[in-house]
């Protein structure tokens, strides 16, 4: 019998119930900043949940371009997932060590090329581990998928588009770094970078979604009240950016749950509009009335 999911949020119980499943792949695509060690990869190879191979957000991407972990092209993808043993009937689903950090980024990559059978696990790999259940160092062998990728081009935004934005307003851009990092109180890691926020945006740290406690996600009516206390409007199309594209995920996953699909990613975020040059940047808090 096929594998559905329940939805594009499993809990660990149902992951547990279906491990065995010939459909289900199961990815670890947990991510750190560069220079935080050990890095991800070899916490996974220390221990993740039985059968699940790395995704590595930083290798499955675009090499001819000097800012990091760009989506690859459609063609390159494809192999990405077949290496992964990944086929269009794979069920897939992502989780990583906090509960929603860089799993969002996966989910939404794996959307964007058009494969939607895919879910994040609540909680990551830290409910997993603290409802004790098995994990391993163990790398099991993969048999290569076949995989056809069908590129959404309305899931990204380019520098250009969100430039173009600025004038035009018909969409709303909400950043998922920390505050103190939106309002330029604190540096970015990332040398050269200058300090601030795209003029008119939003600012929802990405944790605001989950328990830090738990790393479970929010439930549906907090999720909401936390995109309108930021200033979203949820009928009007989002931007959602970040520091380099990968905690963007976690909010465009967050809108996801509540119903709010036209939600699009700013790739490049801040390591592109951040570097020094002819991009506007704000700092301090959000004003609502920059954007409508």
């Amino acid at each position: 019998m096929s594998l559905s999911l329940p939805g594009s949020l499993v809990s660990s119980e149902w992951l547990a119930a279906h491990l065995d499943h010939a459909d289900l792949v199961i990815l670890d695509g947990s991510f750190k900043l560069p220079g935080v060690t050990p890095v991800a990869a070899e916490d996974f190879a220390a221990r993740h949940i039985r059968q699940a191979r790395f995704f590595d957000i930083d290798a499955v991407a675009d090499h001819d371009t000097a800012l990091p972990h760009m989506l690859p092209s459609a063609e390159a993808f494809e192999r990405y997932a077949a290496d992964l043993g990944i086929s269009n009937h794979s069920v897939v689903v992502v989780y990583d060590t906090p509960g929603l950090m860089s799993a969002g980024r996966v989910w939404w990559t794996f959307r964007t090329f058009g494969h939607d059978k895919v879910a994040v696990l609540d909680g990551g790999l830290r409910k997993w581990l603290a409802e004790v259940r098995p994990v391993t160092d163990v790398v099991d062998p993969v048999t290569k998928g076949s995989f056809h990728a069908t590129f959404e081009a309305d899931a990204v935004r380019s520098k250009a588009q969100v430039l173009a934005n600025l004038e035009s307003r018909t969409e709303q851009v909400i950043d998922a770094r920390s505050a103190a990092r939106f309002t330029a109180e604190e540096k970015e890691a990332r040398p050269g970078l200058r300090s601030g926020h795209i003029p008119g945006s939003f600012n929802l740290p990405f944790n605001a979604l989950s328990n830090p406690e738990t790393g479970e996600i929010r439930d549906i009516k907090t999720i909401r009240e936390a995109f309108e206390s930021a200033g979203l409007d949820l009928s009007a199309p989002v931007i959602a950016s970040c520091g380099s594209g990968v905690t963007a995920g976690a909010l465009a996953f967050g809108l996801h749950l509540i119903g709010k699909d036209d939600v699009a990613i700013y790739d490049g975020a801040w390591t592109e509009w951040g570097q020094p040059g002819d991009t506007p940047v704000d700092t301090g808090p959000a004003t609502r009335g920059d954007a409508k």
